[in-house]
């Protein structure tokens, strides 16, 4: 089991995944997200290049609609 943070609450996962991967698992649309690991901030491109691994850190951060 790996643990990690995301958006400040505690995750675990099964396995090593890549970043793009765990993000598509909560349907997220990968054009539109900004995500922070472990302080830096990652271009969208990189995000497959990325396996998470214990103790690290995310914040991932969606546009929100509304007036």
């Amino acid at each position: 089991m790996i643990s990690l943070t995301v958006n400040g609450k505690p995750r675990t996962l099964e396995a090593a995944t890549d970043l793009a991967s765990y993000l598509k698992s909560f349907g997220v649309n990968l054009q539109f997200v900004a995500v922070g690991y472990n302080g830096e901030v990652v271009k969208k491109d990189r995000f497959s290049e990325i396996t998470l691994c214990q103790g690290d850190v995310l914040e991932i951060v969606r546009p929100v609609g509304g007036g």
